[in-house]
């Protein structure tokens, strides 16, 4: 079966009116959606406690109730540190394609409408970890260094099977938390806006992913199978900072250790990226050397295990679903 025959895409410039459209009807500005003057909820989890990276670990036994609550804050501040930095990255990627191409086409003017979505999404983001009294978790020297090089050389296939990864992953998590009334209303306000917008920018992405990837020569596809696979290594290894585990009085080393080990939290990873993979595998993206980055990352399951971890069906209202 042909990559054509797997992934079908519409006409560039239809389906970017159609975004466009989607974004005069159904965009947020989070400065003014959002009550920041709101106190957190500190007696509510952030993120369902089964999602939390030690969940049904002995570090976690060992917490208190409040413990644990402050570490599902921490996660989520740690969450939406990495989507800043991918977000950066993602926006100067989205220049470099918008640089040479058409300003008056449709397709164009939604990379620039996206552009700026991501802007405010960063600057919401940032908001957010200031109400968890969180830091900015700022990645590791060499995961931020590949980012550099990553931001500089992409291809259009990796720029935007780069982007759908990280996108679909926040996607699944924050889906399920914008529909769970028993969490933490901020993040879920946070959610909500995330996942309505970035609705429409996963399309961008899957489409524009498929259309350029059946272009390219074998050559080419290798290199970009491995090079994704870094990123998606290094993204999903570093979803949870270990200075999150530290500010709930745990060892940082300790806990790292025992999330990468942890099966919930392996398959609550498999879990929110399954769609993601199922995507780029059908394209014939994931293989070789770069999916042995994605097996290790924690992203295809456990070996000899059996589903994913399930999931609650989430909603995410009209406006997520018309894009």
């Amino acid at each position: 079966m042909t990559v054509e025959s797997q992934t079908r895409t519409t006409d560039r410039e239809d389906i970017a009116k159609r975004l466009l459209r989607s974004s005069a009807k159904a965009s947020f500005d989070p400065l003014v959606e959002i009550d920041w003057d709101a106190p957190v909820d500190t007696d509510r989890y952030a993120i369902r406690p089964e999602r939390v990276s030690l969940y049904g670990t002995d570090l976690w036994e060992m917490l208190t109730e409040e413990q644990r609550k402050e570490l599902s804050r921490q996660e989520i501040a740690s969450l939406a540190s990495i989507g800043i930095w991918f977000e950066t990255i993602l926006m100067q990627m989205l220049v470099r394609h918008a640089y040479d191409r058409d300003p008056t086409s449709n397709h164009i003017q939604y990379a620039y409408t996206e552009i700026a979505d991501e802007c405010r999404h960063s600057v919401m983001f940032a908001k957010l970890l200031g109400k968890l009294d969180a830091p900015y978790y700022k990645l590791d020297p060499v995961a931020q260094f590949l980012g550099r090089v990553f931001k500089a050389v992409s291809n259009g296939p990796l720029t935007f099977s780069g982007a759908l990864f990280v996108e679909e992953v926040l996607d699944q998590l924050q889906r399920e938390i914008m529909a769970d009334e028993s969490l933490e209303p901020l993040t879920r306000a946070v959610s909500r806006i995330h996942v309505v917008e970035e609705a429409r920018h996963m399309r961008y992405a899957r489409e524009e992913f498929a259309r350029d990837w059946r272009k390219r020569g074998p050559l080419v596809q290798h290199y970009s199978r491995f090079v994704l696979g870094l990123v998606v290594y290094y993204s999903a290894t570093r979803l949870i900072s270990p200075k999150a585990y530290e500010r709930v009085g745990l060892d940082p080393r300790k806990a790292r250790r025992a999330a990468r080990r942890n099966p919930h939290w392996i398959d609550t990873k498999t879990w929110a990226a399954r769609k993601v993979v199922e995507t780029l595998d059908r394209a014939g993206a994931i293989s070789g050397p770069g999916r042995h980055l994605w097996r290790k990352a924690g992203l295809l399951g456990r070996r000899g295990s059996g589903s994913p971890a399930a999931s609650a069906p989430s909603t995410a209202g009209p406006e997520a679903q018309r894009a």
